[in-house]
């Protein structure tokens, strides 16, 4: 089945599925591609019918990015082109429930920690630096500094607690330890601006990177003079890219070409 879902008078910049419902995803969107206006985040569910959206709920803002809880099938958090993380509750019609400000420019990125009992939650801005969050505390718990230029891309590894990638503006993949604070392993993923990177959910050691150069490749952490794979054939910038956990599930993987995302899903 092949649904198309259009976000009227919205520029669509993440979509993400929830953990808990195999047919339900999140959408940020925002006005005249982020530059000026409101952003829209969309709670949708895929029936036979085609996609229903749940919630709406408008921000006066951009809106880059979404990540789902990991402990709570009801929460997510958006990034937020005021340098804001506004975290939402779809069992509340209003929102969002939390503003978390500290950033001074446009977070472009977030993610929720996979590995069991960790529940934090990163960010990446325009402002160069990461931060780690608590839902618990209004302010983060610590910022990670060391790109020399816009976080495009933060995501917590899988299977390695406490460890954690981003990709810059810099050129650069870095590969960060919470605990230590500083990145352990600095990459130069390509000679443009890196847009992308996640990680393999097979091989704790790898990861894939997409940039400006329209190309995607693969990076072994232990070692990362050279890239494993390069994957070549979009016509514009790899602005996202997404690791498929099974080969028959839904898988993203954004060129700069595509004006609308298709979501596939399985026949049942």
């Amino acid at each position: 089945m092949k649904v198309t879902f259009k976000t009227n008078n919205r520029h669509g910049y993440s979509v993400k599925f929830s953990p808990y419902f195999e047919t339900r995803f999140a959408c940020c969107t925002s006005q005249n591609f982020g530059i000026a206006g409101q952003g829209t985040l969309y709670v949708c569910d895929v029936n036979p019918a085609g996609v229903q959206p749940l919630h709406v709920y408008d921000w006066k803002d951009a809106l880059f990015d979404v990540t789902w809880a990991e402990n709570n099938e009801h929460v997510l958090i958006a990034a937020a082109g005021d340098g804001a993380l506004l975290l939402y509750d779809t069992n509340n019609p209003k929102g969002p429930l939390r503003v978390y400000q500290e950033h001074s420019k446009e977070v472009n990125s977030v993610d929720w920690s996979q590995t069991r009992g960790e529940n934090l939650i990163v960010s990446g801005s325009w402002d160069t630096t990461l931060k780690l969050w608590s839902v618990e505390s209004p302010r983060s718990l610590t910022t990670l500094a060391g790109h020399e230029s816009i976080v495009y891309c933060v995501v917590w590894s899988p299977r390695l607690p406490g460890i954690l990638a981003s990709a810059s503006g810099d050129k650069t993949l870095r590969v960060w330890d919470r605990r230590l604070g500083k990145a352990q392993c600095v990459i130069p993923a390509h000679q443009t601006e890196v847009l992308t990177c996640d990680w393999s959910k097979y091989d704790q050691n790898y990861l894939f990177t997409g940039s400006v150069d329209c190309s995607i490749r693969g990076w072994d952490i232990r070692n990362p003079s050279r890239p494993t794979c390069e994957l070549t054939g979009h016509r514009f910038a790899v602005r996202r890219i997404k690791f498929g956990h099974a080969q028959e599930e839904a898988t993203e993987l954004w060129g700069a070409e595509a004006a609308q995302a298709i979501l596939t899903f399985p026949a049942r």
